[in-house]
């Protein structure tokens, strides 16, 4: 490849989210909708607790057993409902982040999601954590990819240029 190719071949960025914290979800949608608007091929993939981010806010128990109901119960899906890792505080924390982020002018997560989408980013959804949680593709928000594997994950990230772990 010739220097001038490398430099028109659009670089490529993966996201593994795995964490469904509030602060979490914001910078995993703050990076993937910026590198998306920076033309680069940005693709998220979202595992364990990062899928319950993905789950639409109006389902409020997901799975097909007592156990899986009752873990989405005590971890409401949905982009609206994500707690802080600290400082949640009952509800507090996050209310004052969104206080804060409305003054400063700052998207929510559900918003930076949806510019994230506009933008080209893809989103691919760990088919594994799907069948653990009892999760549906109709669970899930519009615009999401095909659930894939680990090993679609890894392939991923063998071929991009940055990957990151939040």
């Amino acid at each position: 490849m010739t220097v001038d190719a490398a430099a028109d071949k659009p670089k490529k960025l993966v996201i593994i989210c795995y964490s469904g914290e509030l602060e979490k979800t914001w910078a995993t949608m703050i990076l993937a909708s910026t590198a998306g608007a920076m033309d680069m091929e940005t693709t998220v993939f979202v595992t364990f607790w990062g899928l319950q981010i993905f789950v639409k806010d109006k389902k409020r128990i997901t799975g097909e057993n007592w156990m899986q109901k009752m873990m989405s119960f005590m971890q409401r899906p949905g982009a609206s409902h994500r707690k802080l890792s600290k400082m949640n505080f009952m509800g507090m924390g996050p209310w004052m982040m969104f206080k804060l982020a409305k003054k400063y002018n700052v998207a929510k997560p559900k918003e930076l999601l949806e510019m994230a989408q506009a933008v080209g980013v893809t989103f691919l959804p760990c088919q594994m954590t799907m069948d653990m949680f009892g999760i549906k593709r109709e669970d899930l928000v519009e615009g999401m990819g095909e659930p894939v594997g680990a090993a679609t994950a890894l392939q991923l990230m063998t071929e991009a240029d940055s990957t990151l772990f939040i």
